[in-house]
């Protein structure tokens, strides 16, 4: 059985002189019941690549190619130079503004497994989808076209995160949330069989020490990807506390 993760985006934030957060967070941490993942800019991977903690290190993109004229862009060979063990896939903000598509995101993923890094893929739908009644049929197409063959539960994480409760402080209700696990964790075990019912399902979109306990304990919920809580250790150790004990 895999251990639940708590994962933590740090997206476009954060210098050298904030990772005092990463030293505290091991610190609190040092006997963690749960895999934790901090995905950091890509300036801080090589900083935090020797880090040797509890706190593991992911960055947040890949591109798909293993080196080439792609200026800007870091490949999984590069994040896995640098120490780093996962990376994050498909977040939302991606899909929406740089246009990436599922089959995008599978290939970056199977750059990522091929460089033995652990992929954190996200799906998720919009207000109008799930207002629409379409949220289901969305995020089961993600999951299908987001995934590469290979998948197993030691390379591969999804983040369901809706992308209207993504900093909004607005959470799907827990039955929404119970409703979306089961989808995926049935759409998982019928493409991998066995290894189907061990990939962690996480979710993410406005997660907080105050609402945490009450998603850690939703079926197949097997943790969290946070989003600002993550930036500071006295958010984002309650959120992993919580996990622990659910």
């Amino acid at each position: 059985m895999q251990r639940k993760m708590a994962a933590g985006n740090w997206k476009m934030n954060g210098t050298q002189s904030d990772l005092v957060e990463l030293h505290e967070i091991d610190r609190l941490h040092a006997s963690a019941q749960c895999d934790i993942v901090l995905c950091l800019p890509a300036t801080l991977l090589l900083p935090t690549g020797a880090f040797g903690g509890i706190v593991q290190i992911g960055a947040q993109d890949c591109h798909a190619q293993p080196q080439g004229a792609y200026t800007g862009d870091i490949s999984a060979a590069m994040i896995a130079d640098a120490g780093s063990s996962h990376v994050i896939l498909g977040h939302s903000e991606r899909r929406t503004a740089y246009k990436e598509t599922d089959a995008m995101v599978r290939d970056k993923a199977q750059a990522a497994h091929l460089n033995s890094l652990v992929s954190i893929i996200c799906i998720g739908e919009t207000l109008a989808e799930r207002e629409a009644g379409q949220a289901i049929e969305v995020l089961t197409r993600q999951l299908a076209g987001s995934l590469p063959d290979g998948v197993t539960p030691s390379n591969t994480v999804v983040a369901y995160e809706p992308i209207w409760a993504i900093g909004t402080g607005h959470i799907p209700e827990i039955a929404q949330i119970a409703e979306v696990h089961a989808a995926l964790r049935n759409q998982l075990t019928q493409r991998f069989g066995e290894d189907g019912l061990q990939i962690r399902l996480l979710y993410g979109g406005s997660v907080k020490p105050d609402n945490a306990a009450a998603i850690f304990a939703t079926a197949n919920v097997d943790g969290a990807l946070v989003g600002g809580a993550s930036l500071k250790a006295r958010d984002f150790s309650p959120i992993i506390r919580a996990l622990e004990a659910s």
